[in-house]
């Protein structure tokens, strides 16, 4: 009986909701009066705006719109656009038989460069005259260089071959420039593409006996050593521009001198005593920057120019703060090198974001971004890009 109770009961209040038993209910229902008036949402003045995030340094550009310099910019963007064909090139090149199993490429984004969390067969597609992929008998899918980019490797390793004297004097240059006249050859292996250097410079340094030692230490790194120190080699490219054009050299960098309001100097004499500050006093292959006190002036001279004399031995007159970052405790730097460079715009300019940024010599390039004096690798590496820019050979192109 409670079950009847309990529908019954039902029964009565749906009849009662029923606005076709109930006149009254059927008028409200079907009211003309609308109710759009009523507030169902919080209006837009009265919501919490979010804070917005300030920028980070890894998203921070360097440059301030008034102090871009748009073809800087751009090569650095032309890296980014560009990084899975060469850190591609240079893995598979180091593979037997220049192939890899696609399986295992995906695996691998940060050794070849393509997105993380991307199918790495996409970025292989973006450049069909340099890559392929092909079934192998195992039925497993490989990934490898294509007849064209073998030829070009050829190509390269005969630049390499007829290069290398001129890549032996660069890196006697960096170990006369260092404390001790060492440098791991881990190091100068991580950044061997900025300064030309072929990947197989450590069996190659083994030929010149006169002029380095390699070293194994105790934890088993091998460690590059100078034999014989030569003068010739022990002259900057900041004091050979010194001897050719003096006013140019002079204007190059800026080191302001602090004094008092009371000696009331005119723009004129101030001019004149911050002259006889401005070239760095300390030769990059004199050894004894060192030994100066770190927060002198003469010390950030010295470190000012180490760096110059850094970036005139890379092919391209620039590096990125993670070239710069290996040599840190070979030429004294300090963890205020970013700041040291911004303070002189006259021959640096540094592009990208503030965390991964990249340091030019200006003077090197013209006013269209173009390198003025180009090293015979920057022309291969200038057609590499072009052909992985091509979805097919174009009529006319020269290889």
């Amino acid at each position: 009986m409670a079950w009847r109770l309990v529908l019954s009961r039902t029964n009565t209040k749906t009849q009662t909701l029923n606005p076709n038993s109930n006149p009254f209910l059927s008028l409200f229902f079907t009211s003309p009066f609308s109710t759009s008036f009523l507030v169902t949402k919080t209006p837009k003045k009265f919501k919490k705006k979010r804070k917005r995030n300030k920028e980070s340094p890894r998203t921070k550009h360097v440059q301030s719109n008034p102090n871009l310099i748009p073809h800087f910019e751009r090569i650095v963007q032309r890296d980014s656009h560009f990084r899975f064909a060469t850190k591609s090139k240079t893995f598979l090149s180091s593979q037997p038989e220049h192939v890899l199993r696609l399986d295992d490429a995906g695996k691998l984004h940060r050794e070849l460069g393509f997105p993380r969390g991307r199918k790495v067969s996409r970025s292989i597609l973006r450049h069909p005259l340099l890559f392929q992929t092909y079934r192998h008998t195992d039925s497993k899918m490989w990934f490898g260089f294509t007849d064209l980019m073998e030829d070009l490797l050829l190509e390269e390793q005969a630049i390499f071959n007829s290069m290398e004297s001129q890549r032996v004097a660069t890196v006697r240059k960096l170990l006369m420039m260092s404390v001790n006249k060492r440098i791991a050859l881990s190091k100068i292996h991580h950044c061997r593409q900025i300064f030309g250097i072929p990947e197989d410079f450590r069996d190659r340094v083994l030929k010149y006996p006169d002029f380095f030692r390699v070293v194994v230490e105790g934890d088993g790194r091998r460690v590059l050593e100078l034999v014989n120190w030569d003068p010739s080699l022990a002259v900057s490219a900041l004091e050979m521009e010194f001897m050719v054009d003096e006013d140019k050299a002079k204007r190059a960098f800026k080191f302001p001198v602090k004094h008092g309001k009371d000696l009331d100097l005119d723009f004129e004499d101030s001019r004149k005593l911050n002259l006889l500050n401005t070239l760095p006093l300390v030769s990059p292959y004199s050894g004894d920057g060192s030994k100066l006190d770190v927060w002198t002036l003469e010390a950030e001279k010295y470190r000012v120019g180490v760096l110059h004399e850094f970036l005139s031995l890379t092919l391209e007159k620039r590096a990125s703060i993670h070239h710069i970052v290996e040599f840190k405790e070979e030429f004294s730097l300090t963890r205020h090198t970013y700041q040291m460079l911004l303070k002189q715009p006259r021959t640096f300019y540094l592009a990208g974001t503030e965390m991964n940024w990249v340091v030019f010599l200006k003077d090197a390039y013209d006013e269209n971004g173009v390198l003025i004096n180009k090293d015979p690798q920057v022309v291969f590496n200038e057609k590499l890009c072009r052909l992985a820019e091509m979805q097919e050979m174009e009529p006319g192109f020269c290889l």
